[in-house]
């Protein structure tokens, strides 16, 4: 391999594919709590870039999302459902990218599902608004990177490994296959 890997003594890639990239994908997007939600095409001046809020990450894998009907997003969707998503957990660990497959849904149920009272920032009528529609993602292939261990052992290697010069990352990396 060339790049810095190639200095790494331990085991840093990990592919994951069916449930494990499951697991990998709703861990990572619940400690995220949001991402960027990328869609093709995009007719605002964001050039189809949001930070957008996940309201839930289930066990099949799809992400959840509540948007408006009129958003240039929506209108995005409809158009052409590919959509990417980019999580970032914290400063040093827990990125995500997914590339999926968006649908537009009014599911009043699945609505009152992931509704939260704070969202009437956005939906001014409340949880009835007839402007909300839920967003369901699902993913079809990913890329992650994080640490093994967490940060504090992450963060001890990284000063270790400069004292002694020697590469001592507590990285993991790995492509999600779903």
């Amino acid at each position: 391999m060339d790049s810095i890997n190639r200095n790494q003594p331990e085991q840093n890639r990990q592919d994951l594919a069916g449930q494990d990239a499951v697991l990998r994908l709703k861990e990572m997007a619940e400690d995220a709590d949001s991402c960027f939600f990328v869609t093709q095409g995009g007719l605002g001046p964001n050039r189809g870039v949001r930070p957008m809020s996940v309201r839930e990450a289930d066990d099949s894998g799809h992400l959840w999302f509540l948007s408006a009907s009129d958003s240039h997003k929506n209108a995005e969707i409809e158009a052409n459902p590919a959509v990417k998503l980019y999580f970032q957990k914290n400063a040093h660990a827990g990125f995500l990218e997914i590339e999926g497959h968006a649908e537009v849904l009014t599911d009043r149920t699945k609505i009152h599902d992931l509704w939260n009272f704070m969202l009437k920032t956005w939906f001014t009528e409340g949880e009835e608004d007839p402007r909300i529609t839920a967003i369901r993602v699902t993913p079809r292939s990913g890329y992650y990177w994080d640490n093994k261990h967490g940060d504090a052992v992450a963060g001890a290697k990284v000063v270790v490994g400069a004292v002694i010069g020697k590469t001592l990352d507590d990285s993991i990396e790995g492509t999600l296959s779903f």
